[in-house]
């Protein structure tokens, strides 16, 4: 029973098994011992999250697009309220990174920095756009394509190195409260770094499906994240710890 709740909430506390399966304290401990020991879940402060899965891979770009779309739009729609216009973000790769650019089209005065291809054609200034309605720069990093359709690369590095940007909205493959955001591409990590260091904010973009998942790389630890923009669907557990170690934790609604 403790593994089906973990498993359907990606998270559980130890009061909350105790009043659902009406036994002791330590008997839940005991059993999220032997659990853990088998590698079943990971025991956390005062409860058990579902085992963090390592991953050495990332699907591509276009395969990951389909996927938790109502909660990547909630994550959008809440990270892109801390834009302001006039201002300069940047913007890394991935499909949640995307879902928030696509929010941003319609920000006057707005200065873009992006190692993603995807984002540089969506906000590539066309017609009324490119005539100066909206007052949008955009700015392409050069450097190596990556599956996700990133550019990463000394390249990438040296050019994102020479700039400062307000906001950085980046995106993680996975998310944990040992290994903080990751990847699974070493190169990715490293242009993901420059990128941090060129910002004066940075918000961590990431629907509630990538907590518990450790990539190959970190990049950045909780503590350092000034804004950790999830979905409702985050589970309690992830909160609670988000909640106590990043600047500031913000749910988007995945509500009609």
């Amino acid at each position: 029973m403790i593994l089906d709740i973990v498993r359907r909430d990606g998270a559980v506390r130890v009061a909350e098994l105790v009043e659902q399966l009406g036994v002791s304290d330590m008997t839940i401990r005991r059993d999220l011992d032997v659990l853990a020991r088998g590698g079943s879940l990971s025991k956390v402060h005062g409860g058990a999250i579902r085992a963090s899965v390592t991953t050495g891979d990332e699907p591509p770009f276009e395969t990951k697009a389909g996927l938790e779309s109502r909660a990547k739009a909630a994550v959008a729609e809440a990270a892109a309220a801390l834009v302001k216009p006039g201002s300069v973000v940047a913007i890394s790769g991935g499909t949640t990174s995307y879902a928030v650019a696509s929010r941003l089209r319609d920000v006057q005065g707005l200065t873009v920095v992006t190692n993603s291809l995807p984002v540089a054609e969506l906000l590539r200034p066309t017609g009324a756009e490119a005539a100066g309605a909206t007052g949008r720069t955009l700015l392409l990093t050069g450097g190596t394509p990556t599956k996700s359709a990133s550019l990463v690369g000394p390249l990438a590095d040296q050019a994102i190195r020479s700039l400062q940007v307000d906001l950085l909205f980046i995106g993680a493959h996975g998310v944990s409260e040992r290994a903080g955001a990751t990847t699974p591409n070493l190169a990715e990590a490293e242009t993901n770094r420059a990128l941090i260091a060129s910002a004066t904010q940075v918000a961590v973009v990431a629907d509630h499906t990538k907590w518990g998942v450790v990539g190959l790389s970190q990049f950045i630890t909780l503590s350092d994240i000034d804004y950790f923009v999830s979905d409702d669907g985050l589970a309690d557990q992830a909160r609670s710890v988000l909640g106590d170690v990043v600047g500031q934790l913000i749910l988007g609604d995945t509500q009609p």
